[in-house]
């Protein structure tokens, strides 16, 4: 069996200046946004209390994001978000004014008319991008990576959005959707990665990830627990974790929580980074297969990079076991705990804790980031099933 492996973080600190990205303030314009949505609801916050007792820690919380709008996965928070931005900007209005109700009538199309928003995905990306423009009467065009199952071609294609399957990796699409973005008139690239020059609306995705963040804080508030000790995220091209540390630095900035980040082993290009120490950008090439999907991706985003860099305790590279036993510990769970139906790229944090607490192997890693009997623990499933036959493969052993 591959070996969990860990970086302690030890990368010299940078001037901090993207964490104002994830203000409060910031996150609250999101949160408002997404409220103004018919479909709106507040996600779950599965309490395993059986489960905390019985690997030994103080409280377990996990943010079941498979009940998001419907869609199984928390990225259409991003995208949607992204593009309201985009649209206020391009009318020099605040995106405070851009509700639902005014981005579906009839005035917006007169003020601002269509445009098609590109991007890359692996599923849940593309299918937010694809769900918020036919909501929003926008265009849509995703291309998947290689090795993309049918389900996920499928739900972005339902939604009305033109979808390719390429012969390449998951970052090489990301460079061809920017080159037919560039290409078309009124095209816009939508994409959750960051590069040199392209920092704007990844940005305001992290920003709409951050309603997802918010939401926990304040249902973890309701339940007693004041401030979470330690938060697990995973991690693709680090959007996600970053906008979560971000948001929970700017909510506890004087006392914030351990952040430990994991990705694929596969496709652990922060992990790398972490681990060469000096705070630099590392990629990683090749196929990056994984079952964790979501995850398989070699090039990280600049912005969130130099939120974790200065905020993150620990980077983990998860083999796809890591995955797998927590999909498993999720959809059976102790009794009296609530079901957490979590895909491949939602349960590696409920595998690698119960390993961290069960398995002396691990036992450095455990005391390196303090998790014991008093630890409030939470963990983000960011998908259900999304690839149904692959999930009951996995948890039914078929």
């Amino acid at each position: 069996m591959d070996q969990i492996k860990w970086a302690v973080n030890q990368m010299p600190a940078s001037d901090d200046a993207q964490l104002p990205v994830m203000s409060l303030e910031n996150v609250a314009k999101a949160r408002a946004f997404h409220q103004s949505f018919p479909q709106y609801a507040v996600t779950p916050l599965a309490k395993l209390g059986g489960m905390a007792q019985y690997l030994g820690l103080g409280g377990f919380y996990v943010k079941d994001e498979s009940y998001r709008f419907g869609l199984n996965a928390f990225k259409v928070l991003g995208g949607s978000f992204a593009m309201a931005r985009y649209i206020a900007e391009q009318l020099g209005r605040d995106v405070s004014e851009m509700t639902y109700d005014y981005l579906t009538s009839q005035t917006l199309k007169d003020e601002f008319g269509q445009a098609t928003f590109f991007t890359a995905t692996d599923g849940n990306h593309g299918r937010g991008v694809a769900w918020a423009a036919n909501k929003l009467g926008q265009k849509a065009v995703v291309l998947m990576p290689k090795g993309t199952v049918q389900t996920r071609f499928d739900n972005i294609a339902r939604e009305g959005a033109k979808v390719t399957i390429e012969e390449v990796n998951y970052d090489e699409c990301v460079r061809r959707a920017n080159a037919l973005a560039e290409q078309t008139e009124h095209g816009v690239m939508v994409q959750d990665t960051a590069w040199d020059g392209y920092e704007k609306i990844p940005a305001w995705i992290m920003q709409g990830y951050g309603t997802m963040a918010s939401e926990a804080a304040e249902q973890l508030e309701a339940d007693g627990v004041k401030r979470p000790t330690h938060v697990f995220v995973q991690a693709g091209v680090g959007s996600l974790a970053g906008a979560v540390v971000g948001y929970f630095a700017n909510r506890y900035p004087d006392n914030p929580p351990k952040f430990i980040v994991m990705e694929a082993q596969a496709a652990d290009c922060l992990y790398q980074g972490a681990k060469a120490g000096d705070g630099k950008i590392r990629f990683v090439e090749g196929d990056l297969a994984t079952i964790m999907a979501g995850l398989a991706c070699g090039e990280p985003n600049t912005i969130s990079w130099d939120i974790l860099r200065n905020h993150v305790a620990c980077f983990v590279s998860c083999p796809d076991w890591v995955s797998a036993k927590g999909m498993r510990m999720l959809g059976a769970p102790v009794k009296g705990d609530p079901q957490v139906v979590s895909g491949e790229s939602g349960a590696v944090g409920m595998g690698l804790i119960s390993t961290l607490m069960q398995s002396d192997e691990y036992k450095e890693l455990r005391e390196a980031i303090g998790l014991d009997e008093n630890s409030q623990v939470l963990m983000f499933s960011t998908e259900g099933d999304t690839d149904p036959v692959n999930y009951k493969k996995i948890v039914w052993g078929e």
